[in-house]
């Protein structure tokens, strides 16, 4: 991927100071401003490339389309609630967080939570700071042998696992993305859902929020649980449904719950907070000196990578460039978007399109089809009314624009060669390309198979006429009337029929329409 430029850089919140400094030290200016409302961040954001927040910013589509500069959303923290991805992603906008900056405090103050549940520490406190001395109404229960069901089995679920195994627990849990051979590795059984319900004696949740887990924990699932199941939720507010974890508590089904998070934060509604079986914390699970610093020194690291080219890590919009950050990238990329530029321009007069379908050939782009599909979508996109695309949202304009997009990826040519094939207004225009001598190239439009590769730089002026000995000579004539001189000239191979050929050109021509005489079709570009 070619270095994105990052100048400026807005932290909207108090982030480690290593954050800042990291940034200043690899060329970066860096603005600190805390604490704005929406209006003030709205003004305020419009001079940046950059932006670095925490949870409590909300980076709302109003924010991003004020945001004429920005390239890069960063999140000191896991998840993204708080940022608009959608709204991001359509502005080619990229999302990053730090998704193993907070695992250790989340997953320790889990157990923290678990530990206390068994044992009731927190309301023992409670009492015996009230001048209490009640033995007997503390009652616990030990977790040795005990069996905890661990929903979402990724890094945090993972350390929560190995903790409480140090306890004598049996672990069993359920992911949908985490292969049960992993999982059983580090010593958890994973099983349906319908499955651990009815096992476990302790459940703590670790997944995102998203439709799929709101309320995961609901009055249904509930009454499959053991009477007395005690829940555990530091991952987001919603997983567990509220209501229907007061009306476990209220019943007896359920026997405890330890709560970081909350729906609504701070939560007006203060049932849960103080019903006697509940612990609940204000959303400390990354409130650590510890995931402070590493949070905000790694979303500064990530960024000064990306900038430098080195890689990309913690993008949750932007995996097609994940696979970019080498040279060879570099060249396919400017070729997809040059073979788009080409289909563009000899389509101008017959949009809107409608198809396009991509083709790679070859092994040695087989990993490639992603970035080289999005680059395409580029060259044919750019220019177009209200777009502005890139490799990130070129996939999501396309899509918006009712073009429907079909990508394919064929063995064989050993050189690699990418194809692509346009419908616009029931015309098909064709064009292929590949990367000769680290240049791109054009082979062939529209099956006019060029005797010699076209090189996709300079300015190019392509038309479609009848064969003729005297079409490069009339071309010539032409050109030179209005002050521009040929520096190459491509034919097809074939020489019968309405054939394509290329010109490469001092300048571009002023007025196309004087080719008209000479050419059914005309269109030209520079790269």
């Amino acid at each position: 991927m070619a270095p994105i430029s990052i100048k400026t850089v807005l932290i909207s919140e108090s982030v480690d100071p290593r954050c800042r400094a990291i940034l200043q030290e690899n060329g970066i200016q860096v603005t600190e401003k805390q604490n704005m409302k929406k209006d003030e961040l709205i003004a305020e954001i419009k001079d940046y490339d950059g932006l670095v927040v925490r949870s409590a910013t909300k980076v709302t589509a109003d924010v991003i389309n004020a945001a004429s500069n920005l390239k890069i959303i960063g999140r000191a923290g896991t998840g993204v609630d708080n940022v608009d991805v959608n709204a991001a992603t359509k502005k080619g906008i990229i999302v990053m967080n730090t998704p193993s900056g907070n695992t250790i405090s989340a997953a320790e103050l889990t157990c923290a939570l678990l530990m206390s549940l068994s044992r009731n520490v927190p309301q023992a406190t409670m009492s015996m700071k009230a001048g209490n001395w009640d033995r007997k109404k503390f009652m616990g229960a030990e977790l040795y042998g005990k069996v905890l069901g661990i929903v979402g089995l990724g890094r945090i679920g993972k350390e929560v696992a190995s903790r409480m195994q140090s306890f004598g627990m049996k672990t069993i849990g359920y992911d949908p993305i985490t292969p049960p051979e992993v999982s059983a590795s580090w010593g958890v059984e994973q099983m349906p859902l319908e499955k651990l319900w009815p096992q476990c004696d302790y459940i703590t949740v670790h997944t995102p929020l998203m439709p799929s887990t709101a309320g995961l924990l609901n009055d249904e699932t509930f009454a499959k649980c053991k009477k007395g199941v005690k829940v555990v939720n530091c991952a987001r507010g919603g997983i567990i449904d509220e209501d229907a974890l007061l009306r476990a508590l209220e019943s007896g089904q359920c026997g405890g719950a330890g709560l970081d998070v909350f729906v609504e934060e701070p939560p007006k509604n203060r049932s849960l907070v103080d019903h006697p079986n509940v612990i609940s914390c204000p959303h400390l699970g990354a409130s650590t000196k510890e995931a402070q610093a590493r949070c905000g020194e790694d979303i500064a690291l990530q960024i000064v990578d990306m900038v430098k080219g080195k890689n990309l890590f913690g993008a949750v919009n932007a995996q097609v460039l994940a696979s970019t950050f080498c040279q060879e990238s570099h060249q396919l990329i400017k070729l997809g978007e040059a073979i788009g530029a080409v289909l563009q321009s000899c389509s101008a007069s017959k949009k809107p399109f409608s198809h396009v379908q991509i083709t790679t050939q070859g092994d040695c782009i087989k990993s490639s089809t992603g970035y080289m599909t999005s680059a395409v979508l580029v060259g044919l996109l750019n220019n177009e009314s209200g777009c502005c695309p890139n490799l990130i949202n070129a996939v999501s304009l396309a899509k918006e624009s009712g073009i429907t997009v079909n990508q394919t990826h064929c063995d064989g040519a050993a050189g690699g060669v990418c194809k692509v094939e346009i419908t616009a207004s029931g015309c098909s225009y064709k064009a292929s390309g590949s990367v000769q001598g680290g240049v791109p190239v054009l082979l062939e439009l529209s099956n006019s198979m060029f005797r010699q590769p076209v090189a996709l730089s300079g300015n190019l002026l392509f038309f479609k006429a009848s064969a003729s000995p005297q079409i490069l000579p009339s071309v010539a004539g032409l050109l030179a009337t209005e002050g521009v001189e040929i520096e190459s000239f491509s034919a097809p191979a074939d020489r019968t029929g309405d054939l394509w050929y290329c010109v490469g050109v001092s300048s571009p021509l002023r007025d196309l329409s004087a080719l008209k005489s000479l050419a059914k079709e005309v269109a030209q570009f520079t790269i």
